[in-house]
């Protein structure tokens, strides 16, 4: 349970970290909470003889900001938005694989963060009819293969919102991720459908209210929409564009990134052509190809079987080490190769080639991040 304390306190580092997010990511991790940062921050420089002295500055003036980081708690209690610090379990566990994510995310919604397929849907503001059809087709398809991914993308005009509404549509959950806070929102006119999203999926943003609407922070969100996500599906893009900075952060991040392609020589297409050209994406031309690409197929067909009630052998053949593994992921799923090691008291060496070889049994799953994932 995170005190009230580290809740304001971290709402004050996220203040500070504006420009210097990487160094006070590693100086959270380090000591493990805003809290232990706030009360070191009269040694820090000694202890951490790196750390920029504009940091170390901001730190001892973090008393000043502290009455209006307690507004902000207020009104996040007063309209039932959830503050998810980096250390709280239900923090979205693909950003802290990332370098950059934000030390605190503001969350307006339903949905599950941490849904075991997430993929975010982006491109250009102005999507053409050709575009349109892309991503009714798409998600309408994804939704009965895979109804449980969860669409993520910036609630942008143009391909943005379109997946959004095309994922309402389909009954799949959908979040937008914004760049300003959530007292307001941006475009306007996208309001009815960020009212549907809060109880179909969620609005999230890193941007505390009275947040001054920036072009660089539309910048900045783009790589929250990447690590949010197991992938990211560029649709349409000219040849600059957002879609193209989150597809690049994505790789940047180790994610999949899949474009569709388009007419040679259509200015909303030139961005993924190339993209695909240049080897930078993954060519689609629908959900099938998706799915399969992504390795979701086999899920699927587990599914159906269950579904069918045809039994599956969970364990074929497991020796002593595997089953250790296997009940371990029973009790608590989706855990990291170097919390299986401690937890199961085995070495790291020993746990990743016991992990292969239940992948290769089809018991685990790798997934982003470097999570594993028990097939129940």
């Amino acid at each position: 349970m995170i005190t009230e304390e580290e809740l304001i306190n971290t709402i004050i580092l996220t203040r500070l970290s504006y420009f210097h997010l990487n160094t006070m990511v590693e100086l959270y991790k380090q000591l493990g909470s805003a809290t232990e940062i706030i009360r070191q921050r009269d040694h820090l420089k000694t202890t951490y003889p790196g750390l920029p002295q504009r940091i170390a500055d901001d730190l001892m003036d973090a008393e000043a900001m502290r009455p209006r980081a307690v507004e902000e708690l207020a009104y996040c209690r007063e309209h039932d938005i959830q503050m998810l610090c980096l250390n709280d379990t239900n923090y979205p566990k693909r950003l802290t694989e990332c370098t950059d994510p934000p030390l605190m995310l503001f969350y307006k919604g339903m949905a599950d963060l941490n849904r075991q397929h997430v993929i975010a849907v982006v491109g250009t503001r102005h999507c053409t009819t050709y575009g349109q059809d892309l991503i009714r087709s798409f998600l309408a398809d994804l939704s009965r293969l895979c109804p449980d991914t969860l669409i993520v993308s910036g609630l942008a005009y143009g391909v943005d919102i379109h997946a959004h509404r095309n994922a309402l549509e389909n009954n799949m959950d959908t979040v937008g991720v914004l760049a300003h806070g959530l007292d307001e929102l941006y475009p306007p006119r996208h309001r009815d459908t960020a009212n549907e999203m809060v109880f179909h999926g969620g609005l999230l943003t890193e941007y505390m209210t009275h947040t001054k609407i920036d072009k660089l922070n539309f910048v900045r969100r783009n790589r929250i929409t990447a690590g949010l996500s197991d992938a990211t599906i560029v649709v349409e893009s000219a040849k600059k564009g957002g879609g193209l900075i989150t597809a690049r952060i994505s790789r940047e991040y180790n994610r999949d990134v899949f474009a569709f392609p388009g007419p040679v020589g259509a200015p909303y297409s030139e961005g993924c052509n190339h993209l695909i050209r240049d080897n930078g994406a993954a060519l689609i031309t629908s959900a099938v190809d998706f799915v399969k690409a992504m390795g979701w197929q086999d899920e699927l067909e587990i599914n159906q079987m269950r579904k069918a009630g045809i039994e599956r052998q969970m364990f074929p053949e497991l020796d002593e080490e595997e089953q250790k593994i296997t009940t371990l992921l029973q009790a608590q799923n989706d855990l990291p190769a170097n919390i299986i090691a401690v937890k199961t008291a085995l070495n790291i060496g020993t746990i990743q080639a016991k992990l292969f070889s239940l992948e290769m049994k089809g018991v685990v799953k790798p997934y982003a991040g470097g999570f594993y994932h028990l097939l129940k």
